[in-house]
């Protein structure tokens, strides 16, 4: 199979690449990048006045499989990455049975095979049942592998046991992905700490609660010289401390999503309580999240540490729920959004037309910085790596709607909002998984 992509402007972060060129795929490769290329090709691409990037890579999402599959499955999920421009996505073991041993690390392996769309890795578990009590087979799910472990939904609060988790990550040299939360702290809140949770009547989340773990996990890293990668930051405190922990050497790197730097509490809106008599109004669940959305201040210190590089990757957290579990009081709905289909015209239309990241900045948070990270061979597109590609158009505007997502998931807050930049075509291993025009 071979495709000509013509006239569109490569973006290759790895190599500084930012011009007007065709590019040409052979054998799941990028084979050659040039003007006015002549080969012939079994599909050409018009890539006129778009983007050509290498294809995005999220080190953060929930495909709900094993175990929740009526939420979101790996062939679903993969669907939805291919839509969003992802080419490679790593899983998080909460699922049921937790990936905490390498039969469940295979087996979503194999099963992301068998779909022939999009690179899934899983990540291991820290400890067994994620009950951080005991820790999991780290070693054993490495080898059958793993990129990298971590308790995402929680944090490990027993720090000894963590910090010997990290020794064996370190001996392994993977990464350690942190979900910065310290459980006693929480106190049932749902909605940040602020105002505005005065103002609905609910108990909130204190910036505390993930700031006295980032701080923690900071210092674990650093006295047993594990990677460590915080998830989700969510408070102008996480981003000072990132920036602390870099200067002082500290292996630390750190991610934002897109909902993150892009809304704040005072976004959440009031809706009609389901089920209930008329008048009786309550927030809207798919504004709630994990680390919950702060107040302009944090978001305006996050967009600043993306600015500045402090702030490494650009991640989705990608959360399917049913419309069943999130149509239920903000209290008892579960926490999280889907973000894969969203994420790359949000930080388009956030950072880039908001002036903090350039274009090949996007490209970089968004690709290159977590193949480095993790590490991988991808997040590059120079002539001899594998054709994982993204074709974005960041010319079109329109309304974001839900009910076009391959995901199952609809629970999102972006419904309607109106953003430029479309994913056009996504290439993985040198074949089209998603063409927008055929969709």
């Amino acid at each position: 199979m071979t495709i000509l992509i013509k006239d569109g402007h490569i973006l290759n972060p790895a190599t500084g690449m930012d011009e007007m060129a065709d590019l040409y795929i052979e054998d799941g490769k990028v084979s050659e990048i040039g003007k006015n290329c002549k080969k012939k090709a079994d599909e050409t691409i018009n890539a006129k006045g778009c983007y050509v990037m290498p294809g995005f890579i999220d080190m953060h999402v929930h495909f709900r499989d094993p175990g929740l599959e009526q939420k979101e499955d790996i062939y679903t999920g993969m669907q939805a990455a291919a839509h969003g421009g992802y080419t490679t996505v790593m899983t998080m073991p909460n699922t049921k049975p937790v990936v905490d041993n390498p039969d469940v690390v295979r087996y979503v392996h194999d099963k992301a095979a068998s779909g022939k769309c999009v690179n899934v890795l899983q990540i291991g578990a820290v400890t067994r049942g994620q009950k951080g009590e005991e820790l999991a087979d780290i070693e054993g799910m490495v080898k059958a592998g793993s990129p990298a472990i971590s308790e995402d939904g929680k944090s490990v609060m027993d720090s000894g046991l963590y910090r010997e988790a990290m020794k064996i990550a370190a001996s392994l040299d993977i990464p350690v992905f942190a979900h910065c939360e310290d459980i006693n702290l929480v106190r049932g809140g749902v909605v940040n700490m602020d105002e505005k949770a005065k103002a609905l009547g609910m108990p909130g989340i204190s910036n505390a609660v993930e700031d006295v773990i980032v701080a923690r996990d900071i210092l674990l890293a650093k006295e047993t010289g594990a990677r460590l990668h915080l998830c989700h930051c969510s408070t102008a405190d996480s981003v000072e401390m990132v920036k602390q922990a870099k200067e002082e050497g500290i292996k630390v790197s750190a991610e934002v999503c897109p909902h993150h730097f892009t809304l704040t509490s005072d976004d959440i809106p009031q809706v009609p309580v389901p089920g209930q008599t008329e008048g009786a109004m309550d927030a809207d669940t798919n504004y709630k999240m994990n680390p919950p959305l702060r107040t302009a201040a944090d978001v305006a210190a996050l967009k600043k540490g993306l600015k500045d590089g402090i702030m490494d990757v650009i991640s989705t957290d990608h959360a399917p729920h049913t419309y069943e579990d999130k149509n239920t009081s903000m209290k008892k709905a579960p926490f999280g959004i889907v973000g894969l289909e969203t994420a790359a015209c949000l930080t388009y239309s956030e950072l880039v037309l908001g002036g903090y990241l350039t274009p090949m900045q996007m490209a970089e948070k968004m690709s290159y910085n977590p193949a480095r990270l993790i590490p991988i061979d991808k997040g590059d597109i120079q002539p001899g790596k594998i054709a994982d590609i993204v074709v974005f158009d960041p010319n079109e505007t329109y309304e974001i709607d839900k009910n076009t997502f391959a995901s199952k998931g609809r629970n999102t807050p972006f419904d309607g909002r109106r953003v430029t930049g479309r994913v056009r075509y996504t290439i993985c291993n040198g074949t089209v998984v998603y063409n927008y025009e055929n969709n």
